[in-house]
């Protein structure tokens, strides 16, 4: 049994849209009241306000006259904005995230309906509180004989309306067994280079239609705050934004299918891709090679098909490690795509060298379990032993 979500996009009608945009704008209120009052709890009194306390906050404000329009939508998707509020304060307090912001308005935002808050017959789906069910434009059937577990009905910034069905899919996809192995090493001037010596392109899809966002950003800067013509403009660039996020997503998917579906074993890089866009000269570049989701779907797809995929440590020097000899070089700047090993003189273009020991590494780690970072160069250890001058002069 696999979970998994299906994504449809969906047309409402004007009725449909005036009840969701409204159930829209309670789970957002509700959010933010709770996030609010938590907040507030901490710094006036030290307290930890948890979601059942939350949870009998929303009952008491439903009772106030000024939220009575809370009675008219659905209460499964208030009390899932509070479950998610919960969630994101335990994500943080484990190190996972930062501290949870407030919702804006300007960002859409969606509403969970869990399977009491839904009909799903005869290949439709009606919402509560909704008499007409959801024209929704099938590109997909659902797998027969599943049953949706939760609805997810977002809304865009752009303007567009979404509908995420989370099922259990019993369904066995695991594919023939292969016998071929594959290492990758990301990058960015080529999107990742195989250890069968094959580069992939990167696509740069922000790059396509920069030119096109400057001028739309620009002209949204002109307007006025708060007129009709700003909203014009915001949208404007909003669907800019998500033709660059539906393309990019589109790539990657088919990319990592691929992938997927001609190699048993996959080895990558367990890259930390949210300090490295900290790098003010390559996030932009970083960010729209799209390492983080690509990993991730090449996680679940192995899982889905019966590969297997291997991270390796992020600070094995496998660009600058000999894939001949072992010799590992002290330095080796990004400007150099080419080197000679000076210890056995064998030639290396740095991207398929560095895809080479990946794969060794991980195959060693999968088969006997062998460390992938067999000794730290001079340069980490010099970090190290800074780190801790550093912190013995604090305590002194």
């Amino acid at each position: 049994m696999t979970e998994k979500a299906y994504r449809y996009r969906f047309y409402p009608t004007s009725e449909q849209e005036d009840l969701l945009r409204r159930t829209l704008g309670c789970v957002r209120l509700i959010y933010n009241k709770a996030l609010a009052e938590r907040t507030q709890a901490w710094y006036e009194r030290q307290e930890r306000v948890d979601y059942s306390q939350t949870s009998s906050n929303l009952t008491a404000w439903k009772k106030q006259e000024e939220l009575d329009f809370l009675n008219d939508v659905s209460s499964v998707p208030l009390q899932q904005g509070l479950r998610h509020l919960q969630t994101a304060f335990t994500n943080f307090f484990a190190g996972r995230a930062k501290y949870p912001n407030f919702k804006k308005k300007r960002h859409g935002g969606s509403a969970e309906f869990t399977s009491s808050a839904f009909t799903y017959k005869n290949g439709e789906i009606y919402l509560a509180k909704s008499k007409q069910p959801l024209p929704i434009r099938w590109s997909r059937q659902l797998p027969s004989g599943c049953q949706p577990s939760t609805i997810t009905v977002k809304l865009d910034p752009s303007g567009r309306w979404f509908v995420s069905v989370r099922i259990d899919d019993p369904t066995d996809n695991k594919l023939e067994p292969t016998d071929k192995n594959l290492g990758i090493d990301l990058g960015i001037s080529s999107l990742f280079t195989t250890s069968d010596g094959v580069k992939v392109a990167n696509p740069k899809h922000f790059n396509q239609l920069h030119k096109k966002l400057r001028l739309a950003q620009k002209s949204l800067s002109r307007k006025t705050p708060g007129s009709k013509n700003r909203e014009k403009a915001r949208k404007k660039v909003a669907r800019i934004h998500a033709q660059i996020t539906d393309c990019r997503r589109d790539h990657t998917h088919k990319i990592t299918t691929q992938l997927i579906r001609e190699n048993q074993t996959i080895v990558v890089e367990d890259l930390a891709v949210g300090n490295l866009i900290k790098n003010p000269k390559l996030a932009r570049a970083i960010s729209d090679a799209n390492w983080a989701e690509l990993v991730r779907q090449l996680t679940y797809k192995a899982e889905w098909y019966g590969r297997k995929l291997i991270k390796i440590d992020r600070w094995f020097p496998s660009s600058k490690r000999c894939g001949n000899c072992g010799h590992i070089l002290d330095k080796l700047p990004l400007n150099i795509r080419e080197w000679d090993c000076p210890n056995c003189g064998m030639h290396h273009d740095r991207d398929i060298n560095a895809a080479n020991n990946i794969l060794a590494a991980g195959l060693a780690v999968s088969v006997c379990g062998a460390t992938v970072r067999p000794e730290q160069s001079k340069s980490v250890k010099a970090g190290a032993k800074t780190r801790k001058g550093r912190k013995q002069k604090t305590k002194s």
